[in-house]
């Protein structure tokens, strides 16, 4: 019988031998020479041969495996192209677009030394051109663009590629010749069939657009009528109205409107797994489930209502006006014609619209009245009429019902930012800062952007004298508007009031930039620099200011006395006549005139110049005294007569002060009133006294001796002035 084979551990004699089958395989617990501790047991060395064996050497060989690698990698070129310029990044689209094209470029050459043309893949060679000739489109590369697919719709092979001049059309139309995109977009016209209807009225309505353009409106409502005939859309119809609006064709305007407003509304699906109605309209509370259900199809349905909404508004605002002999008329011709169509709830945003017309016409009082039609109307716009009759009612300065629609409009809409802004106006202007910052902030909590509240937040802290609270809501203003020059003007004068002029002049500075000839920030800054001593750079600021503005009183003072004070006395002269001219009946600045030909040497001008001053103001002491001054030093003859009239004015002038004091002292109960009198008089006075502030600032006794002397020493101050 046979014998069994195995293997034993022994030695010969017993049947026993040593374990030696898997040695011979290079198998060994310890590992072998060479290997590293944890390398997997490979004695053939098959993981080293990986692709390079013997079998990916025959498929590198194969050539149609190397056209697909090489097709391959020209998709993935392709791919990345996109992904880059729908990120935004149109110049790395560029260049993978450019790479792909030279990679398919070389794939054909490939085919051509295989002999493989037979083989050749049209779909990618499209792809790549038309990917090329969109990011040289994306990259503003228009002739290149234009080059690309040039190459497209002249290839034969390429089916349907004469659809593609829509895109070159698109070049030419944004390189603004017109003429040669009509061309393309006919071309293009003429290649799409006349099943792709909307494709076809897409091209027709850029046609139209085009013919807008070159200003020939009759061809354009050629082509946006065709499209209101086959498919009318909102946009096409507001084009059309324009167009009718330019050739001022009325009844055509109304025909265009009431061929839009007919247009059936986008319906807003609703879920329905929600159990609520097929649709819903704009105008219904917004449920909470209805946001959490919210899909992006029935965004797009919002936004597409939205838009219709606004070419509508948009085309009744433009015609209005002008379909009737007065606005008013043509307003309520559109209103009915709204509210007999499906779009009737738009009727009441009109209506506003007509309100704020009136405004604009300064027709307040219709305006009111077309706002108050809403108290007893539609509920949902008494927010939006209050409001506006709130902001009217103020600036007509009638707070009290200012405050009741405010009030009106917040119980209406407490979210309503506006309406919060307005009640805190007028408590601001009633003095109750605490309770106008209220609402301020009420409005920056439900719009954190509103800039009026923001601003009046400020305006209120600087009232109250928190300066460093009213510059943190200015800085934060100007973060969001740069180039407000009102809230750069707070921020220097809140600097400016603090003391710290460096800041103050660095943000009038900045605001110089914004309004260069505002002559106000201009004489702001002379005055700062006057204050820090520097007059060189004072006189350039207030001269600008002067150039744009050469009537403030402020200004002209300032430059008369900086002459003065250079002695140059001709300048100071036409400073104070131009004053003089201003204020004709204010006797100081005909002093100041007579005064600077007395200082300048000219006697005779100066002794003309009081005589006239003599003349119309006959009560006037101080012209009769250097009269008298100078017809003594030149020994004329009218120095009795004039020496006479001063005796006579001083003591009449005595005489007033006299009764006045007696009047104050023995009336008893009519003492308050006099005092009153009596303080405005020493404000005016101080006022007539004080003819530049500048001058009385000045030190030392040689400005002293330049000012008109009022006091009993002028006959020695003439001996100084006269020639020895």
């Amino acid at each position: 019988m046979p014998t069994a084979t195995g293997t034993s551990y022994g030695d010969s004699a017993t049947g026993a031998r040593p374990m030696t089958s898997v040695r011979a395989a290079g198998y060994s617990s310890r590992g072998r020479a060479g290997m590293t501790a944890g390398a997997a047991f490979d004695p053939f060395n098959q993981a080293g041969r990986g692709t390079s064996g013997t079998t990916a050497d025959k498929l590198e060989t194969n050539p149609d495996e190397q056209i697909k690698q090489m097709e391959k990698k020209v998709n993935q070129l392709i791919t990345e192209s996109t992904i880059y310029a729908s990120q935004g990044n149109t110049q790395l689209a560029l260049e993978k677009a450019k790479e792909a094209g030279k990679k398919e470029r070389a794939l054909s050459k490939q085919r051509e030394q295989l002999q493989l043309a037979d083989q050749t893949n049209l779909d990618l060679t499209y792809c790549v051109l038309l990917n090329l000739a969109d990011q040289y489109h994306a990259n503003h590369m228009y002739q290149e663009a234009l080059n690309s697919y040039a190459v497209i719709v002249k290839n034969k092979l390429f089916n349907q590629s004469g659809r593609l001049r829509v895109n070159m059309g698109n070049i030419y139309f944004e390189q603004s010749k017109f003429t040669q995109a009509v061309k393309m977009y006919r071309m293009a016209l003429d290649q799409i069939p006349s099943s792709n209807k909307d494709i076809r009225l897409k091209i027709m309505r850029n046609i139209g657009i085009a013919f807008v353009r070159m200003g020939q409106f009759q061809d354009a409502i050629t082509s946006f009528e065709a499209i209101m005939e086959g498919n009318p859309d909102y946009h096409t119809g507001f084009n059309l109205i324009l167009c009718y609006f330019a050739l001022g064709d009325r009844e055509r305007m109304k025909r265009g409107f009431q061929k839009l407003v007919s247009l059936r509304p986008i319906a807003i699906e609703q879920n329905e797994d929600m159990g609520g109605p097929a649709t819903v309209s704009s105008d219904e509370p917004i449920e909470d489930h209805e946001v959490f259900n919210e899909d992006s199809l029935r965004a797009i349905a919002r936004e597409r209502r939205k838009s219709a909404e606004r070419y509508i508004i948009l085309a009744a605002k433009l015609v209005a006006p002008n379909i009737e002999n007065s606005f008013s008329a043509g307003y309520d011709w559109i209103v009915e014609t709204i509210k007999s169509s499906p779009h009737a709830d738009i009727g009441d945003e009109l209506e506003i619209a007509k309100a704020i017309q009136f405004l604009k016409t300064k027709d307040f009082q219709k305006a009111i009245e077309t706002l108050k039609g809403f108290e007893k109307k539609d509920q949902r716009m008494v927010g939006t009429a209050a409001t506006n009759l709130s902001f009217m009612y103020f600036l007509e300065g009638e707070f009290k019902q200012a405050e009741k629609y405010a009030d009106i409009a917040i119980a209406s809409d407490r979210y309503n930012a506006k309406a919060q802004t307005n009640r805190g106006n007028c408590h601001f202007v009633r003095g109750a800062f605490d309770k106008a910052k209220e609402h301020y902030q009420a409005a920056i909590g439900v719009d954190a952007v509103c800039t009026e509240a923001m601003y009046n937040l400020g305006i209120v802290a600087k009232k109250q004298g928190i300066f460093h609270e009213s510059l943190q809501w200015f800085e934060k203003l100007h973060a969001i508007m740069r180039n407000s020059a009102e809230v750069i003007y707070q921020i220097a004068d809140i600097y400016d009031k603090e003391g710290n002029l460096t800041q103050a002049m660095e943000w009038f500075n900045i605001l110089i930039s914004v309004v260069p000839t505002d002559p106000g920030v201009l004489a702001k800054l002379g005055d700062m620099c006057a204050r820090e001593g520097d007059k060189s750079q004072a006189f350039q600021y207030y001269s600008e200011s002067y150039r744009y503005f050469p009537s403030n009183m402020d200004v002209i003072g300032w430059l008369g006395s900086y002459y003065v004070d250079c002695e140059v006395y001709e300048q100071a002269v036409q400073f104070f006549e131009r004053a003089a001219a201003i204020q004709p009946n204010e006797v100081k600045w005909r002093l100041m005139v007579a005064s600077c030909h007395r200082r300048s040497g000219n006697y005779q001008m100066a002794f003309e110049t009081y005589k006239r001053i003599h003349e119309k103001f006959p009560d006037n002491v101080d012209s009769l005294r250097f009269l008298v001054r100078i017809c003594t030093d030149l020994g004329m003859k009218e120095v009795q007569e004039y020496i006479a009239k001063l005796a006579k004015a001083e003591k009449a002038k005595d005489g007033r002060v006299g009764v006045e004091g007696t009047d104050a002292g023995g009336m008893g109960g009519a003492a308050p009133a006099d005092a009153s009198v009596q303080s405005q008089g020493r404000e005016s006075l101080a006022g007539v006294e004080k003819i530049n502030p500048y001058i009385e600032r000045r030190k030392g006794g040689a400005s002293q001796a330049k000012a008109p002397v009022e006091d009993d020493d002028w006959q020695e101050d003439v001996d100084n002035l006269l020639p020895e």
